[in-house]
């Protein structure tokens, strides 16, 4: 596998630099294959991360958020061998996993529901206000014009 070269992006942007690592991470990462998920965008800041997880109980599924990571595990636990369960065909596949999916840094998790052997997690983007766009006055600066926005408190 080739390492990118991500200066062109960088002539264009200033304080991006996680983004290289971030670009390093999805080129090293292996791409999970189970348990199935989807990741919707269900709104302007809202997003829904849907796992199939037929099979399993809510109490054999974990989700915890570690730094920027979404984490999302199953248990299952080990047969026993004197199982008196005779398989002719088993295609339902049901095995111990640990999904991480990267956070923006303003990911914050609303709610997470099981039904239907999905596990659903909403998700909301929050803004700050300081990250709102805002118009920036030319010939003051920022300290001075946010003195003249104030209203006099003598009159």
């Amino acid at each position: 596998m080739s390492n990118s070269n991500l200066s062109p992006l960088f002539r264009r942007s200033v304080g991006f630099d996680r983004f290289n690592d971030l670009f390093d991470y999805a080129m090293q990462a292996v791409t999970p294959n189970y348990p199935h998920y989807n990741i919707e965008k269900v709104g302007e800041n809202d997003y829904r991360i849907s796992v199939a997880t037929a099979g399993f109980t809510e109490d054999k599924l974990q989700i915890s958020q570690e730094n920027q990571f979404l984490v999302i595990t199953g248990k299952v636990e080990e047969e026993s061998s004197d199982t008196t369960v005779e398989f002719l065909h088993k295609g339902i596949s049901q095995r111990s996993f640990k999904l991480s999916l990267r956070l923006e840094e303003n990911m914050e998790v609303q709610q997470a529901n099981y039904e239907n052997g999905l596990l659903i997690i909403d998700l909301r983007r929050n803004i700050a206000e300081g990250a709102m766009p805002r118009q920036i006055p030319i010939g003051h600066k920022l300290n001075e014009q946010k003195m003249l926005d104030k209203p006099n408190q003598n009159d």
